[in-house]
């Protein structure tokens, strides 16, 4: 979706949505009737994670979305809503937190229960999942105008200002027995800044805008690689997988991804718009 969707819409080479079509199409394969979910991991056919939802794939289901529009063909976006109906379901807690993973029973689609495999536990709030779910359930509402997307976008928004650190840079995960003085990962801050703009266009509330200003000014304040070896990366200290100790306060593309697209937000609504369909 950044990549090969943002290229079409921006230069009209249709080589660019053939390519973005052929991705929806092969997302759509993972989707599990019984139980209203597209599979996170693992390769079709095998018992792995086969009943396994993570609260990243929010992030996907936009791709579903611009495949209906492209096509005319709802199957692409019924899919995306089930998806993130399950999602709020099951992933969306009472408290405004959310979890990682869930797992159903892959055969009959019955729920089994919250897990993580990122997060700090199972009833935790992996910090990089709540800014997936900030942003994904908020494009959703604006693909789909179904005001429940967008009630729950805001509720795990106004959590998510409520506790965030006064640097404004999270904690790898919020619940974390060592928060809030534990590592930080600047993806989620850079996920939050994007998504509380959408959210704030959609909402009219200023405070989501004031909030995602103030992840963008720590960001440029206190992540910067401007004098680090490791400058491949505009951001350090992202968070990869800290209960693996895989990726510790290193550079992360997401991270980059998402910060370039909140400051075109700020600075280039015109191009925003055009890139990104807002």
């Amino acid at each position: 979706m950044p990549s090969w969707v943002t290229a079409f819409r921006l230069t009209g080479d249709t080589s660019w949505r053939d390519g973005a079509l052929v991705a929806a199409g092969e997302l759509i394969k993972r989707f599990n009737e019984k139980g209203q979910f597209i599979r996170a991991w693992g390769a079709l056919g095998t018992p792995d994670n086969a009943g396994r939802i993570i609260i990243d794939t929010m992030m996907n289901l936009d791709l579903l979305c611009w495949a209906t529009k492209v096509t005319g063909d709802s199957k692409y976006q019924d899919i995306a809503v089930a998806h993130a109906l399950t999602a709020q379901k099951y992933q969306v807690r009472p408290d405004n937190t959310t979890c990682h993973v869930f797992d159903f029973n892959p055969d009959t689609g019955a729920a089994i229960g919250q897990n993580t495999v990122q997060g700090y536990s199972a009833t935790s709030c992996w910090s990089r999942g709540q800014s997936w779910a900030v942003h994904g359930f908020a494009r959703m509402y604006l693909r789909t105008g179904n005001k429940s997307f967008l009630d729950t976008s805001r509720r795990l928004a106004d959590w998510t200002i409520q506790h965030i650190t006064d640097d404004y840079v999270p904690v790898w995960d919020y619940r974390s027995p060592l928060a809030p003085n534990d590592i930080k990962d600047s993806s989620a801050a850079a996920v939050n800044a994007a998504g509380m703009l959408d959210l704030a266009r959609l909402t009219g509330n200023p405070r989501y805008e004031a909030a995602a200003l103030r992840f963008l000014d720590a960001l440029g304040r206190s992540c910067l690689t401007t004098k680090s070896a490791r400058a491949d990366a505009v951001l350090a200290r992202g968070t990869r997988n800290r209960p693996a100790e895989d990726g510790i306060e290193i550079g992360l593309p997401y991270a980059d991804y998402y910060l370039m697209e909140a400051i075109l937000r700020v600075l280039r609504p015109d191009r925003a718009k055009l890139a990104l369909d807002l």
